[in-house]
């Protein structure tokens, strides 16, 4: 069986029982990170993961170097991201499987990123590291034996992706509604502990990631998403943004969920700034 969207604990544990982890048919990845401690998600992975899982660093492997324009978390290459991933020891057939703890703030761009470049058979681990602890799983510590290298060569799809100019250019009459994904006191200006600029994309709305997850740290059900994004008409095409590409995927996976595709503006907040800051050849708005 194929799982694409969400796994719950069960359902991971009996995979593992199913498929030998290693042999290019399950491959499990821990994505915990700390924007503010960058190597704390690879010591907390050498603590203690999920038996059989690999690392995967959102600065390291789900993002490429920065430089002045793209954001805090740039895009990697098709080229970048496979040589990551069959490092993993993915294949053009395998099941993934993400997980974090940090209510899918980091596995949902790796789930993005996987399925933007082609590789659909990939599902997040509902609740995270907390769940399977409180379900009374195994765990291990220590490194995991690298995988003999997988075959998954990345190409990226078309159409999900939205850019600076794009989203400058459409200002006036946007064709899309434009989500904010960041907590509601940086959205208002009122505060901004990361980028150099405060405030949102004019025109944007707020619905902030933490939102469409319960206290801990699974998805909403499905009924409950759909409240979440009704005040959006199914009709309107749905543009998310964060800080830096990360946490607007969140949104992206539970409008997924609810069988709602939208595009991602990468480059996100700190991509706006960059352009407020060093201008190319016009003026922008903030």
């Amino acid at each position: 069986m194929n799982y694409q969207g969400v796994i719950e604990v069960t359902e991971l544990a009996e995979l593992q029982k199913q498929q030998s982890l290693g042999d290019g048919q399950l491959v499990v990845l821990d994505c915990r990170y700390d924007l503010a401690d960058t190597e704390a998600g690879q010591q907390a992975f050498e603590h203690a993961h999920i038996p059989g899982a690999q690392y995967a660093s959102l600065h390291r492997d789900l993002s490429a170097p920065t430089e002045r324009y793209g954001g805090r978390h740039p895009l990697p290459s098709a080229q970048q991201f496979s040589v990551f991933a069959r490092s993993r020891g993915i294949n053009e057939d395998t099941q993934v499987v993400l997980y974090d703890a940090q209510r899918f703030a980091f596995a949902a761009r790796a789930w993005w990123l996987l399925r933007h470049f082609g590789h659909t058979n990939v599902a997040i681990l509902n609740g995270g590291l907390g769940a399977w602890q409180a379900s009374g799983m195994d765990l291990e510590s220590g490194e995991t034996q690298a995988p003999a290298p997988g075959n998954f060569a990345a190409k990226a799809q078309t159409g999900e992706l939205l850019s600076y100019s794009d989203i400058y250019a459409n200002l006036e009459k946007p064709p899309w509604k434009l989500v904010d994904a960041r907590e509601n006191k940086r959205f208002l200006g009122n505060e901004e502990p990361i980028d150099p600029i405060a405030g949102h994309i004019p025109g944007a709305i707020n619905k902030p990631w933490q939102e469409v997850t319960d206290g801990d740290g699974k998805i909403l059900p499905l009924s409950a998403l759909q409240a979440h994004w009704q005040s959006i008409p199914a009709d309107d095409a749905i543009v998310c943004y964060c800080g830096s590409g990360v946490t607007a995927c969140v949104n992206l996976f539970s409008l997924h969920l609810i069988g709602r595709e939208a595009r991602l503006y990468a480059g996100s907040w700190s991509d706006w700034c960059a352009h407020i800051l060093h201008p190319r050849n016009a003026p922008v708005k903030a």
